[in-house]
């Protein structure tokens, strides 16, 4: 079996990235969530969700959350938060 090695580097031909504009407001927005499967995150959420929505008026919450830890989310649970004006995602160790 031959050995592969990628290389995760962006070529310096590619588009530069760049960070998306910060929002002006969280006041009325949809927030999500996306929960890497450990098991303090749901918890950990909850607390940020309660927080956002009262001191920051967030609207909406859409919380999603992966089969497990170890892959990246299935593309249907990236659309699902595609709707959101903003997305957290963290680990809940």
């Amino acid at each position: 079996m031959a050995l592969r090695v990628l290389d995760p580097r962006q070529s310096p031909e590619g588009e530069r990235l760049r960070m998306a504009a910060p929002l002006a407001t969280l006041d009325s927005t949809v927030v999500g969530f996306l929960d890497n499967a450990k098991i303090g995150t749901a918890r950990f959420y909850d607390h940020v969700e309660e927080i956002l929505r009262s001191r920051f008026g967030v609207r909406e919450f859409i919380r999603r959350r992966k089969p497990d830890a170890t892959r990246p989310a299935p593309g249907e649970i990236i659309a699902e938060l595609s709707g959101a004006d903003a997305i957290i995602s963290g680990i809940g160790d």
